[in-house]
């Protein structure tokens, strides 16, 4: 795109860098000056008049026309005018002017007349840093269907949007435009997204490439791998025998069996060295104990911040924390993250850059696969696949049992009893309360403040939180011993409590419904019968309610992103608040699918 140095500079006092972005800035009325022979109350119109009187007020100007479209007088005022205003109104004059007609009792005013002279056009007006003159020129001379085609708009779209611009004899109604009209935006706003995604995408050579199989290790296994997991381990398979380091994240639902994947991965990487970073100790352990078990070929060592320093290069998988990030760490042909949002971007990349190829001209780089646990709506996984591949993980290997519920203060004594009785039956619990310490600004008890009630009156009581050095130990003698956990959302995350059946929320409305549904993935991991309470001081909550009525991650994060809409994804900051004008990442799955199409294949 060759711009001069005029558009240049309007270009970034609008913040955009492309013609297709210039088209989205439509417009937010229209001046109609077409004369009409029917008058409309509350409406700017353009009236063929001959001035009949003037008069001036210390505060206003009073002018009386004779309207002859209409063949009716009307008042116009102009209030606070300024002395040029007073020469264009002269008795006797016939001229065109413009201005909002309103009518009372019978007469009719239009408020701050002006002469008008390009009359039988619909002139868009634009709200934009541009002066409006200035956005009207650079649209009237710029915006056409050659450069929207030329960035690769669909013609059929460029036409929609150019009606918005150029609107001929047609004026739109901005407040309700009609279904093919806000299709178009939504397309285009959503095109423009895609393409700046996709730029951000970088290929490179892979350190190692290979094609080996997985299925007689997945024979070996004593359980059998679910559709979605061979789907997605198929996914990698391809990716690793390509000539481009794979770029992968796998989303897959609260146990669904990710663990297997990543496995899987090495496996496949094996005789080449994997290494997989996860975000804690605990879960750093798991998974070495898991991939023990189950890849009993190959070398395994677990780094973390207590581990001896040694030599890994004598190691085919690696696994630890983000303690590999002080580690000289040998050249590896696959580098894994697993709950990947738990690190920055900025550690991602160094671990990347620790094994990637040192020489410049080579620029190789590991195969890269980054794993979440917190499900996407698939709106968001197709938009996500401009700039990086993405595989999901719906199903999971059994089926959960558990019952989620709202309470609230007066169901207390009801769910002391359901404590004591899972606790009788061997089972765990665990508590979530929303702060560490007292808040004069929340109405819920804090840990600090729950804690002695809970110690007095049950045995083995366990707490612990995010600021807590020792949690880690705290979770695994709970896990052991104790009988009741109380805690901030630091559980939210991959920990394994094979006998938690309960989980109790307090002050659930103010936790996104994603979370909600990480922390109820906590109880039962083993086939238990699991239970859910969401406590609120909420007289009601359609949020919750509707959590309660599903137990697929995928259907809350679409919840999630009704309710809270959807976040910035190309800036990394999806988190709540609505990044798109026009585009509805719950409802427009069709156009996402569309643009997704058009843009990447």
């Amino acid at each position: 795109m060759n711009l001069t140095k005029h558009q240049e500079e309007k270009f970034k006092k609008l913040s955009i860098n492309s013609w297709c972005e210039l088209s989205l800035i439509i417009p937010h009325t229209y001046e109609d000056l077409r004369l009409h022979s029917k008058l409309q109350e509350h409406t700017f119109q353009l009236i063929d008049a001959t001035v009949e009187s003037v008069n001036k007020t210390p505060n206003s100007i009073q002018v009386t026309f004779f309207a002859h479209n209409f063949s009716y007088k009307i008042i116009g005022v102009l209030f606070h005018p300024k002395s040029y205003m007073m020469h264009q109104f002269k008795v006797g004059d016939r001229d065109y002017y413009f201005g909002m007609i309103e009518c009372k009792l019978g007469s009719c005013s239009m408020s701050m007349p002006k002469k008008v002279t390009n009359i039988g056009q619909i002139t868009p007006k634009y709200k934009s840093t541009l002066r409006a003159d200035v956005m009207l020129r650079l649209i009237k001379e710029n915006l056409t269907k050659q450069n929207l085609l030329a960035e690769g708009l669909k013609e059929e779209i460029a036409n929609e949007i150019l009606k918005l611009h150029f609107p001929n004899d047609k004026l739109y109604d901005l407040k309700n435009l009609e279904s093919k009209t806000l299709k178009a935006l939504k397309y285009l706003e959503l095109f423009i997204y895609m393409k700046q995604l996709s730029k951000k995408r970088r290929y490179f050579k892979p350190i190692v490439s290979q094609d080996s199989d997985y299925k007689k290790w997945a024979l070996s296994l004593p359980f059998k791998l679910t559709s979605e997991q061979i789907s997605s381990i198929e996914d990698i398979k391809k990716d690793l025998s390509k000539d481009v380091s794979a770029k992968r994240m796998i989303v897959g639902d609260v146990g669904s069996g990710k663990t297997m994947v990543i496995l899987a991965s090495a496996h496949m990487m094996f005789p080449n060295r994997s290494i997989l970073m996860a975000p804690t100790t605990i879960l750093a352990n798991q998974l070495f104990e898991e991939a023990k078990k189950y890849l009993p070929k190959v070398k395994i060592t677990l780094v973390t911040n207590k581990s001896k320093k040694e030599d890994l290069s004598e190691y085919d998988f690696i696994i630890g924390t983000h303690a590999l990030l002080y580690r000289e760490l040998p050249k590896a042909g696959l580098v894994m993250v697993d709950e990947q949002h738990r690190f920055g971007t900025a550690q991602r990349n160094m671990l990347e850059k620790l094994v990637s190829s040192e020489n410049k001209q080579d620029q190789a780089k590991p195969h890269y696969l980054q794993f979440s646990a917190t499900p996407i709506p698939r709106t968001q996984a197709m938009i996500e696949t401009a700039h990086i591949d993405v595989s999901l993980i719906t199903s999971t290997p059994f089926k959960k049992d558990i019952t989620s519920e709202v309470i609230h203060k007066s169901d207390f004594k009801k769910l002391l009893e359901h404590i004591k009785s899972e606790i009788i039956k061997g089972n765990q619990i665990l508590l979530v309360y929303p702060l560490v310490e007292q808040s004069e600004v929340l109405e819920y008890q804090s840990i600090d403040e729950a804690r002695s009630y809970w110690e007095k009156n049950f045995n083995n009581v366990y707490v612990t939180h995010g600021k807590d050095k020792q949690k880690e130990e705290v979770i695994k003698e709970f896990n052991q011993k104790g009988d009741i956990l109380i805690a901030t959302t630091v559980v939210e995350v991959g920990i394994s409590l094979p006998k938690l059946s309960t989980i109790v929320i307090v002050g659930a409305e103010r936790l996104g419904l994603s979370t909600l549904h990480q922390l109820r993935g906590r109880v039962s991991r083993t086939g238990l019968k699991g239970h859910c309470f969401l406590y609120t001081n909420s007289s009601s909550s359609q949020r919750l309610d509707k959590f309660t009525q599903t137990i697929s991650g995928f259907d809350i994060a679409n919840l999630d992103l009704r309710f809270r809409k959807s976040g910035d994804l190309l800036k990394g900051s999806s988190q709540s608040g609505n990044q798109f004008n026009w585009i509805d990442l719950s409802e427009d799955e069709g156009i996402v699918k569309s643009v997704k199409v058009d843009l990447l294949t």
